[in-house]
């Protein structure tokens, strides 16, 4: 029996809608109608100093708008703590994860300070970090009350089989994950921030295996993070999907596009008259 493909598409209530969401949205929509299988609607909403209620709303807006409509209901990142909680705890007792009090400045000062004032080695999170705060810690059952970050070398050294994943998109093919690049040129990322109890990385996926998503459709910008999150999925036992990575929507000059492009928002061109197919065909084309 062929497995029931489920995507999922993940946007942050931090501002409204562009271009280059609707295609990511789009994509990841149409991939599962067009399998039959299901489309789930995430909100990522781990940071509460920047989520607003409103332009969540906004979002489910903006998607039913272009004709995009989701299986079941919407998960939220806010209302999962425990479950990153879960994850977290299970990497400490296996002393793989460490708590760190760094600020940026003492990262940045360290990472330069071996290459006397050369800019330091940039990983999918900024600098890579220089190993400040790394030890290993004594595998209690209690979470110290800081930010955690994943202990790499360690990490890398309990795997017993090749880091890998299949893409289908911009980079089509199977991808092996050197272990010496993820320590290089990655480091030790952080997977729970204090204000938030979790990360990005962590919480993207512990919820794409709650959601049982199967296929993965972000923009090719996320290709350096996603070495990180199927690192993850071999350290949690999770199942590792099948990722497509998309080219990315630019303006005139350009750039990629972010949510501060307002001029590019759905809803100006919901505001402007034009039809779900007219905006539709800007970001196909």
């Amino acid at each position: 029996m062929s497995e029931t493909i489920t995507t999922r598409f993940a946007p942050s209530p931090t501002g409204p809608l562009h271009l280059g969401h609707a295609y990511s949205a789009s994509l990841a929509h149409d991939m599962a109608r067009a399998a039959g299988g299901r489309f789930l609607l995430r909100i990522e909403d781990i940071d509460q100093s920047r989520a607003r209620p409103e332009w969540e709303a906004l979002i489910a807006e903006d998607l039913r708008w272009l004709g995009l409509a989701w299986d079941g209901p919407v998960m939220r990142q806010s209302e999962r703590l425990p479950a990153y909680r879960a994850a977290l705890l299970a990497l400490w007792r296996r002393g793989l994860i460490y708590p760190c009090t760094c600020t940026r400045r003492d990262i940045l000062e360290a990472a330069s300070a071996p290459q006397e004032g050369a800019p330091p080695a940039i990983g999918p999170d900024g600098p890579v970090y220089p190993g400040l705060c790394r030890h290993v810690p004594d595998g209690s059952d209690s979470l110290p009350d800081a930010a955690l970050r994943l202990n790499m070398a360690l990490a890398v050294a309990t795997l017993h089989a090749p880091v890998q994943f299949r893409e289908t998109g911009v980079r089509s093919g199977l991808h092996v994950i050197d272990p010496e690049h993820l320590v290089r040129d990655v480091g030790d990322v952080v997977l729970a921030r204090r204000e938030m109890g979790t990360s990005y990385h962590l919480a993207v996926v512990v919820d794409d295996a709650a959601q049982g998503v199967t296929h993965v459709t972000r923009g090719e910008d996320l290709f350096a993070a996603t070495q990180i999150h199927v690192l993850l999925q071999h350290l949690l036992a999770l199942p590792v999907p099948v990722y497509h990575h998309h080219r990315l929507i630019r303006d005139d000059h350009g750039k990629r596009l972010a949510k501060r492009d307002d001029a590019r928002a759905i809803r100006s061109y919901r505001e402007d008259g034009l039809s779900p197919a007219e905006v539709r065909a800007l970001y196909s084309a």
